[in-house]
């Protein structure tokens, strides 16, 4: 990023059996989380991750976990409001630089 932010992504291609290790080592090195996911944002396997992190890695985090996630209601079917519904590169930039602010 031209703002001096750098992120790094964790890609989990399974969440059975979920790559605890990888997610501590990633928290460990920047000190600080972002969950993405396309689910609905209670109950997603965003907020498992972070209450994983808050138990496991607490005295690593330097700032908030931050998720972003689809809002708590149903998939539209139109295409227009799909796109409006999932998240976007915009809500990921937010979620950085309040990170990098905080």
């Amino acid at each position: 990023m031209k703002e001096g932010i750098s992120l790094e992504v964790v890609d989990l291609r399974t969440l059975m059996p979920l790559d605890k290790e990888a997610v501590f080592e990633s928290v460990r090195k920047t000190s600080k989380a972002i969950m993405l996911h396309e689910d609905n944002k209670t109950g997603g396997i965003g907020a498992e991750i972070a209450a994983m992190l808050a138990e496991e890695c607490f005295d690593s985090l330097d700032g908030p976990i931050l998720r972003i996630a689809a809002p708590d209601t149903p998939v539209p079917f139109s295409t227009p409001l799909e796109e409006y519904f999932l998240p976007k590169v915009s809500d990921i930039l937010n979620a950085a630089r309040k990170l990098a602010a905080y």
